[in-house]
């Protein structure tokens, strides 16, 4: 059992306090701005604010009357969140960052710690996901459905389930809350900065939406239906390096190892729907019923070549005298003897996601509910990811290239050929550097198949009783259970893919051909550009002709293939219990909870130990059958509370004990079993001819122990000035690299009678992610929204939305105690500043965001996970609008201009912490939307 980890450090909570204290006194002193006004909203004639400064006031009111420390977006109205997607505008919320990925804000970071840290869920309801592991994709959601999207900072106990960094709680529109019918349409067309960067592929897009909202049997009853589809092309200008080894042929500098660059153009085609019938007939009882239903399909086209460089590397280059080095990295040199291999990929995906739940309200007299609450999420995904290669030979043979390589001051290099690379008689489709090999023998591998596929489904049912209490502080109660059961099924099979003509298996031996011209029927009209790295032109083709007409499919099964297969199965019960308090504390109001959570958890893998060995001269992949389980109990208590010092100034503090769930990958029971027969005779323990990498079916969650303090000054013109201070003192943190001495006598039958007398030690090592790890992370945040009104009345519509958030933190794993490392999403400064202007239906924003450097998640080999650090970025998006007002024949009317990364930012990740050595550089351009929206 499980009930808090090691106390959060004494001197950190004193540093907590003593900066909340001195904050406390100068928000305190920052001027409530014309008290004698705070009763402006009772006057018959005052104005109400739209759009931008509604969706400010909304968010700013739920922030004041919530005891634990929230942000929160608005929409500014129906189906208008305020920015492109929902992942752009929580990026702009304080403490809030996003990692774009294909162009597009994704994994998002809270307070410091990445998707993996946090939960999402769709009317406080934990949601599955169309990506690899837990952390939601917000793609899969049109941002048309939602009224509102909060951020939960910190916890209380009714939260189920709460994450370590933060909870976000997408919230869907509530027809019977709404004074009249609504029928709503909007359109909007879409064009990259950029143009087309392949050519079978479009630049302009368009997405469109429409609601409608009704209530009938005297407002009893209430309906609420949205449709959306949209198709949003973006382009990206890639760069991949291999990395930086140091070459003995350049005296030991650092000398780029290889270099990929390429261009991509993606085409993400969503159709969304959603429902909510909204019935509550009295007091005592109130239904909602939620469907939400997004399917999409996205194309990656992808072209570009590999140039295999450093000749270290075995690229079988060598470089011409006269290179140029600058502080141990050579920046510029000539090269002969490359031959580079032309890539024409293609990655489909298909992807859909359903969440169903139905939450009822009964009265059980004047002062107790009861809640029931059922709902079940699911999502589908299948991938296909297509490589095909072509070549001026097989294996190394072939024309040659010289290159000429310069450095780039972003980092990139420059590669600069000689060969032609659109010319057919010197390329054909081939494996042209010998990558191909199955394990057992060669095969000609002209390009390779991944198709992994993923189900997620999670069914839960939460029941709660919660009643008041008079006569004290005490105000009110709660108690509740929650049952959850997810199951995330990954499914993944890979093929080499070779020319047709013969042969069998793509093997070498067999015959397969080797070599093959390229069809004139896979040629696209027109050839690409590279020339933003010094490329003239490539062969451009059509990867599913070459897939449908000129390659073989042959299964994968090396080990490392066949051993990913896994089913994980989550069976949670939680149950809570939870006082709530509204009161005053003196002559004071004060409002909050304690609580706490009770969670027993039951988890399972089921999949396979895959291994590779040689019995009679044979080589033989064996797969056997795995399971495994664990189950285990946590204990989270909870509490905050919130003090108005003075009218409009906040004091709130809360202390948690919350934990988050690993990746689901790192709980399979998968194990790669492996034999290296060159190591039997070692007697050296972890040097055994045995050894095993995988998951742990057994791993717990992260945990984390919360201290949260913040002060609040709230204007009576609007606007307020915030300053928080938190620290999280992490345990049981996930250890991916753990690795642990382990007996393999039990496999010593896999060897032949000869191996077995042959073997030195079977203490080989195992190699699987534990809890090993703990650590820390603090830091603050000041948020100021500030409607210029609060100055002067001739700046009314004016405004200044910005935050600033410092983390520190320090994590040590069991692995490599004495080097803390990088929490994967944590940026040390992350900043927003916005302008806003809205008055007489005219609106224009300008929005600032940035970002110091962070580790981030990319795509590596074969589709895996990885991770390296990124480059710090800022971005800026604008927009402009006026909408008709009333006695307009246009009323209802709304035209909107946005621009997107105005100032055109690349996504850059380098490696061993030196921004020289740049392994990524994606650059997706400016965006711009023209849409016009229309209410009846």
């Amino acid at each position: 059992m499980t009930v808090i980890g090691k106390r959060a450090s004494v001197r950190a909570i004193l540093k907590m306090s003593a900066s909340v204290s001195v904050l406390s006194l100068a928000v305190a002193a920052v001027p409530a701005y014309a008290q004698d006004a705070a009763d402006e909203g009772n006057d018959e004639n005052a104005i109400v604010v739209t759009g931008i400064r509604a969706s400010l006031d909304a968010s700013e009111r739920l922030k004041r009357n919530t005891a634990t420390i929230v942000e929160s977006i608005t929409a500014e109205d129906i189906g208008k969140l305020p920015d492109v997607s929902i992942a752009d505008s929580l990026a702009r919320l304080p403490g809030v960052t996003a990692q774009r990925l294909e162009g597009r804000d994704q994994r998002l970071s809270i307070r410091g710690l990445g998707p993996d840290f946090g939960t999402t869920l769709l009317n406080g309801r934990e949601q599955v996901t169309v990506g690899d592991n837990r952390g939601v994709e917000y793609d899969q959601y049109p941002s048309e459905f939602f009224k509102n999207v909060v951020v939960h900072k910190s916890a209380n106990a009714s939260l189920v389930p709460a994450g370590i960094s933060g909870t976000v709680d997408l919230r869907m529109l509530r027809p019977l809350a709404q004074p009249d019918q609504i029928l709503a349409f909007s359109a909007r067309g879409q064009m990259n900065g950029q143009k087309a960067l392949n050519p079978d592929s479009p630049r302009y897009g368009f997405r469109g939406a429409a609601t409608y909202v009704d209530q009938f049997a005297d407002d009893t009853l209430g309906i609420a239906v949205g449709v959306s589809v949209s198709h949003a092309p973006s382009q990206n200008e890639r760069y991949n390096a291999w990395g930086f080894p140091n070459e003995g042929a350049a005296a030991g500098n650092l000398f780029l190892g290889g270099a990929k660059p390429y261009v991509q153009s993606n085409l993400l085609k969503r159709y969304g729907a959603v429902a909510t019938v909204e019935y509550q007939p009295s007091d005592n009882f109130h239904s909602t019923l939620d469907v939400l239903y997004s399917k999409f399909k996205e194309t990656q086209r992808l072209r570009g070549i590999e140039f295999p460089i450093a000749p270290a590397w075995g690229s079988g280059a060598s470089i011409s005298p006269g290179y140029t080095v600058a502080d141990g990295l050579v920046t510029d040199a000539t090269l002969t003897g490359i031959r580079a291999v032309q890539r024409n990929d293609l990655n489909k995906r298909d992807a859909e996601n359903l969440s169903i739940g139905w939450n009822n309200v009964i009265g059980l007299n004047d002062s107790t509910n009861l809640t029931i609450d059922a709902s079940w999420s699911k999502s589908n995904r299948t991938d296909f990811l297509l490589e095909t290669y072509t070549g001026s030979g097989f294996n190394n043979s072939g024309a040659t290239d010289t290159i000429h390589i310069t450095q780039n001051s972003n980092g990139t290099f420059d590669i600069v050929p000689t060969l032609n690379y659109t010319n057919t008689a010197i390329f054909g489709i081939t494996d042209p550097r010998g990558w191909g090999w199955n394990g057992t023998t060669a095969v000609v591998q002209a390009g390779f198949l991944n198709r992994p596929s993923f189900k997620d489904d999670l069914k839960a049912l939460r029941a709660s009783l919660d009643g008041e209490i008079g006569g004290s502080i005490l105000s009110g109660w709660e108690v509740g259970a929650n049952y959850s059961r997810r199951k995330k099924t990954s499914a993944f099979k890979s093929y080499f893919l070779c020319p047709v003509g013969g042969g069998t298996d793509c093997t070498v031996a067999s015959g397969t051909p080797q070599y093959i011209a390229v069809p004139s029927a896979a040629q696209l009209d027109q050839n690409i550009s590279l020339g933003y790295l010094g490329v003239p032109a490539m062969l451009t083709l059509d990867p599913m002709y070459l897939f449908e007409n000129s390659l073989n499919a042959v299964f994968d099964n090396r080990p490392v293939s066949l051993v990913r297969d896994n089913t994980i199965t989550e069976n949670v019960m939680t149950g809570y219990g939870m006082l709530k308090i509204d009161g005053t504390l003196g002559d004071r109001p004060v409002t909050g909870a304690i609580g706490v959570q009770v969670v027993h958890s039951k988890q399972s893998s089921d999949g396979s130990i895959s291994n590779f060995r040689v019995v009679g001269g044979v080589p033989v992949v064996s797969v056997i059958p795995a399971t495994g389980k664990a189950n285990y109990t946590d204990i989270l208590p909870s509490a905050s509370l919130s003090v108005e010092l003075a009218d409009g100034l906040f004091y709130k503090v809360g202390a948690s004990h919350t934990m988050v769930r690993p990746r689901l990958d790192q709980e399979r029971v998968n194990q790669e079993f492996g034999i290296d027969v060159t190591r039997l005779g070692s007697t050296t323990p972890g040097q055994s001819v045995f050894s095993s990498t995988g998951g742990n079916v057994a791993l717990q969650p992260y945990h984390s122990t919360n201290i949260d303090m913040s002060v609040e000054r709230y204007f009576s013109k609007g606007g307020y000035f915030a300053f928080s201070v938190f620290y999280k003192h992490l345990t049981k943190f996930v250890d991916s690299r753990n690795s642990f001495l382990y007996d393999f006598r039990d496999a010593i039958s896999t060897l032949s009678p000869a191996q077995q007398a042959a073997v030195g030690t079977t203490i080989g090592t195992l190699s699987a992610p534990a809890n090993n790890g703990d650590g820390f992370i603090f830091g603050q945040e000041a948020t100021l929204s500030m409607p210029f009104s609060n100055l002067s009345s001739s700046l009314d519509g004016l405004g200044f939305f910005g935050s600033l958030s410092h983390v520190k933190s320090e994590v040590k794993l069991g692995s490599n105690p004495t080097s803390p490392i990088t929490v994967p999403g944590l940026s040390k400064w992350v900043g927003t500043a916005e302008v806003y202007f809205e008055k007489a239906g005219f609106q224009a924003r300008a929005s600032y965001r940035m970002r110091s450097k962070f580790l981030g998640e990319v795509a590596g080999l074969s589709a895996n996970p990885d991770f390296r650090v990124a480059r710090s970025e800022a971005i800026l998006d604008a927009q402009i609008g006026y909408e008709f007002q009333e006695g307009s024949a246009l009323q209802g009317l709304s035209i909107l201009l946005q621009a997107k990364n105005l100032t055109d930012r690349p996504f850059v990740t380098y490696a061993n912490n030196d921004p020289r050595q740049v392994i990524d550089y994606q650059r997706y351009g400016r965006d711009f939307y023209l849409g016009i929206s229309y209410k009846f």
